[in-house]
């Protein structure tokens, strides 16, 4: 096995792995060229400030995936609430035209943790 795949901390050893998915409402195609290409920084920035694991992501016109390991104390709502509340502010004020779309990105319609990991850790 891997052991990049595990985070050791003095509190234990860890996987976290996370899969948020975000839909712009009505799935409106607002996410290509630019605004895809700072989407995709934004969530890389925002990974690296909270000492995530940025694994990938995929910025298509309609949504977006992402898949980022998160730390032993952090908990699922605190990752979805950093990367939506920062990317959403940033990109609308980069992109005017986004402001008069009630919400560039919603709460992601799915965010469930990622990997089996019982039979590693033995």
């Amino acid at each position: 096995m891997s052991e990049r795949r595990f985070r050791r901390t003095r509190g234990g050893v860890c996987s976290l792995g996370l899969h948020p998915v975000w839909c712009p409402k009505y799935r409106c195609r607002i996410l290509g060229g630019r605004v895809a290409a700072r989407c995709g920084e934004l969530l890389e920035q925002v990974a690296g400030e909270h000492g995530w694991e940025f694994v990938t992501e995929e910025v298509l016109p309609d949504h977006v995936h992402l898949f980022v390991r998160i730390g032993l104390t952090d908990t699922r709502a605190q990752a979805v609430r950093a990367f939506n509340g920062c990317t959403t502010r940033v990109l609308r004020a980069e992109f005017r035209y986004l402001r008069r779309l009630a919400k560039v990105l919603r709460s992601p319609l799915h965010c469930g943790y990622i990997g089996h990991q019982w039979d590693a850790v033995a």
